[in-house]
């Protein structure tokens, strides 16, 4: 499959559905732009990429998008390997917001 011609060109992309909007149901409606980004050609790194760092930088989120010491430490941990299987994303075992794990049950069911 051909990758989009922005991507090919160097434009940079960015994931993230527009919450709150009709029909759009936070974090489901996320994990399904990546399954289509991946459909459309982009490796799921490059999808990931789109909804994590790429945002962060073009926005000028310069304390987020990325793990580093001194970042804020929002962290999801999946049960498998989305960058290398985005299918695996939903999988979700923990998340941290600023290095504190949230206790609140995330169940995310994919739509059919």
């Amino acid at each position: 499959m051909e990758l989009p011609r922005g991507h090919q060109a160097g434009v940079p992309l960015l994931a993230g559905t527009d919450s709150p909007a009709p029909g759009i149901t936070r974090g489901v409606s996320l994990h399904c732009e990546l399954e289509l980004l991946v459909q459309s050609g982009l490796s799921a790194s490059d999808a990931l990429t789109a909804a994590t760092y790429t945002p962060a930088r073009q926005f000028g989120l310069h304390n987020s998008g990325r793990i580093a010491v001194g970042l804020r430490a929002d962290l999801v941990l999946i049960d498998g390997d989305p960058t290398t299987n985005i299918l695996a994303l939903p999988n979700i075992v923990g998340i941290w917001k600023l290095g504190m794990r949230q206790t609140a049950s995330l169940a995310v069911t994919m739509p059919n």
